[in-house]
C-alpha cells in the first residue's frame, strides 16, 4: 500500500515524519506496588499516554506511527481499552497505523474482537510484508514487518529481501543477540541482518531506549515503553520520531520522554546516620540530585554498614515521602557493623545479650548482627522490624 501524499505538497521539499513506539501493555494490573487505586489510576493513565500520543502524533505532523509490539499486555482486555485504540486510529485518518503483534497474546484477540479493520490500520504476518510508505520518481520508502514464531525461525532471515535504492525501515520484536538462536523465535539475530539494506530497525519487547549500529547502512533502535511500569522500568521513558528527508533520504531520529510519571530507584549510604532525621536529610539530597518530582514514583534503597543502636524505621520514612510524592517506599538493605570490643567488659544487659550471641557458632556473622539489631530495639522498648 502506498501512503498518499496530498498533490499540492509533491513538489515541495519535506521529510516523512514516522513514531516508533512498543511495548505500551495496556490494561497492565499494576498491582505490584500500589494499593487497588492508584493501579487503577496508574492503568488509566498507560492508556491516556498512547492516546496523548496519537495527538502529538497530529499536532506535529506525523505521517505514520509504528507499534512494534505488544500494546497489549496480556490476551485479556476490557472492551473500553479496545474501543479506545479503535476510535484513537479512525479519528485519525491522515495517520497511517502500523502494528506488529508481538508475543504478549493481546494481538489476535484485539484484531478478532474488531469487526471492520479501520482503513488506515496495517497488519503484519508470518512472512515478511511490505508496505511502501512514499514513493517518487522511483525513489521508495518502505516499511517491513514480520511476527516471529517456532514456523518462521528457520527461514525469517533468508527470506528478507529489499531494494538497496530504497530507505528501508524493518520492525521486528523480540531480544537481538550477535547470533541467531534457532530454538527461540523471540530471539533476534544482528549478524543474519547485516547487509540486508536495512536503514532502521525498529525494534519492540526491551522496555528502554536503546540504539546501535546495524552496519553497513543502518541502525537498530528499541523505543522502550511508553510509561515506567515498576522500578525495574526507571528513568525516562516514551517514543522515537524518526524524521526522513524524501529528497536524499537523510534521516535523523529524536527520543521524546512522554510518560506522565517516572520511577526512580535511589541508593543512599547512611554509614554515617545515627538517627531518623539523619537519614532524612541524606535521603532528601539524594532525591534532589535525581530531581524527582511529586508525581514520580520513588524506591529508596538505604545501604551501608550502621551501628547496631541507629534509631532507623523504614515505615516512618516511606511514610514522610508519601505525603510528597505519588508513591514511595523505603528498602533497607544496610548491614549491622557490631564491634563487639566495645562490649566484652559491658556489665548491663546488652553486654551479656552480645556475648550471649557472640559465642552462638551456628550463626553467621550476618545472622548475629540481625539478631543483636532485634535485641536492642526489643530493650530499648521499640517496634522490631524484622
Amino acid at each position: 500500500m502506498i501512503f498518499a501524499i496530498p498533490k499540492e505538497d509533491i513538489s515541495k521539499e519535506r521529510s516523512m515524519k514516522i513514531i516508533h513506539c512498543a511495548d505500551i501493555h495496556l490494561d497492565s494490573q499494576m498491582t505490584a506496588n500500589l494499593d487497588k487505586v492508584k493501579a487503577k489510576e496508574r492503568k488509566h493513565e498507560i492508556l491516556d499516554t498512547f492516546l496523548r500520543m496519537v495527538d502529538y502524533a497530529e499536532n506535529n505532523n506525523i505521517d505514520a506511527v509504528i507499534i512494534a509490539g505488544d500494546l497489549f499486555d496480556t490476551k485479556s482486555f476490557s472492551a473500553g481499552t479496545r474501543n479506545s485504540v479503535v476510535d484513537a486510529i479512525v479519528s485519525h485518518q491522515d495517520i497511517a497505523f502500523y502494528y506488529l503483534k508481538g508475543n504478549h497474546g493481546g494481538g489476535d484477540h484485539f484484531i478478532d474482537a474488531i469487526k471492520e479493520i479501520p482503513d488506515n490500520l496495517h497488519l503484519f504476518e508470518e512472512s515478511w510484508k511490505k508496505y511502501n510508505l512514499f514513493e517518487k520518481e522511483g525513489k521508495r520508502i518502505t516499511l517491513s514487518g514480520i511476527e516471529l514464531s517456532n514456523d518462521n525461525i528457520s527461514t525469517v532471515y533468508s527470506s528478507l529481501l529489499l531494494d538497496p535504492r530504497d530507505f528501508n525501515i524493518v520492525t521486528m520484536h523480540g531480544q537481538i543477540s550477535t547470533y541467531q538462536v534457532k530454538t527461540s523465535p523471540d530471539n533476534i539475530s544482528l549478524s543474519d541482518l547485516r547487509n540486508k539494506n536495512i536503514d532502521y530497525l525498529a525494534l519492540g519487547h526491551i522496555h528502554e531506549y536503546q540504539e546501535g549500529s546495524l552496519p553497513p547502512r543502518g541502525k537498530y533502535c528499541y523505543c522502550g515503553c511508553l510509561e515506567g511500569r515498576g522500578f525495574d522500568e526507571c528513568g525516562k521513558h516514551g517514543f522515537v520520531v524518526l524524521d526522513i528527508d524524501e529528497g536524499d533520504f537523510t534521516y535523523n531520529t529524536e527520543f521524546i520522554d512522554f510518560a506522565k510519571r517516572h520511577l526512580y530507584e535511589i541508593p543512599v549510604d547512611i554509614s554515617d546516620c545515627k538517627t531518623n532525621a539523619d537519614i532524612r536529610g541524606k535521603i532528601d539530597a539524594a532525591i534532589g540530585l535525581q530531581k524527582s518530582e511529586t508525581k514520580d514514583l520513588l524506591k529508596i534503597v538505604l545501604t551501608g554498614d550502621i551501628e547496631v543502636d541507629c534509631e532507623k524505621n523504614t515505615e516512618y520514612l516511606a511514610k514522610i515521602l508519601l505525603e510528597r510524592f505519588y508513591f514511595a517506599k523505603v528498602k533497607d538493605k544496610t548491614k549491622i557493623a557490631v564491634d563487639y570490643n566495645d562490649y566484652e567488659l559491658d556489665a548491663s544487659l546488652k553486654g551479656e545479650f552480645v556475648r550471649i550471641v557472640k559465642g552462638d557458632e551456628s550463626l553467621t556473622e550476618e545472622e548475629k548482627a540481625e539478631i543483636i539489631r532485634c535485641g536492642f530495639q526489643a530493650l530499648n522498648g521499640e517496634d522490631i522490624e524484622l
